[in-house]
């Protein structure tokens, strides 16, 4: 764990480039949140980011960490990273929640047929934010749209 720590040994490059690797990559049910064209430049800044981290903290602080918290704290900081570099909202919800559905996804519903996601975005209803699915049904057209409440 003390190699990750230092940005010059093999296991802090493995781990740079696994979690890089992982996340601009889709797996079965995990789709990589993040455009292609940000791709040379998230690696950049958010390595940069995550090292300038670690170089901030005490000795003891640094004595304290393991490599879940390592792990999480440099996916924190790319995903952090990557709302910062991508040019449109829509692209920034995908970055922000991207376990929920996306633009140009498709949703079945055998009740009321299937639809298409058109458009989407972050609102609020008092305290409780929500992301609001803006659909076509995809047999009639026809526009209709609803809520997904979000995590706090």
């Amino acid at each position: 764990m003390k190699e990750i720590l230092d940005r010059n040994t093999i296991e802090s490059s493995e781990l740079v480039e696994q979690t890089f690797n992982f996340w601009f990559t889709d797996h079965n049910h995990i789709r990589s949140p993040f455009p292609a064209y940000i791709h040379n430049e998230l690696k950049q800044k958010a390595t940069d980011r995550f090292y300038a981290w670690l170089n901030g903290l005490k000795p003891k602080a640094k004595d304290e960490l393991n490599d879940e918290m390592i792990g999480e704290k440099f996916e924190e900081v790319i995903f952090d990273t990557a709302g910062k570099l991508v040019k449109t909202e829509d692209e920034r919800i995908t970055i922000q929640y991207p376990f929920l559905p996306r633009t140009d996804d498709k949703i079945e519903n055998k009740e009321t047929g299937d639809s298409i996601v058109i458009d989407r975005a972050i609102v609020k209803d008092g305290d409780v934010s929500f992301l609001k699915l803006y659909l076509r049904r995809i047999d009639s057209g026809e526009l209709w749209d609803t809520k997904i409440e979000l995590p706090m």
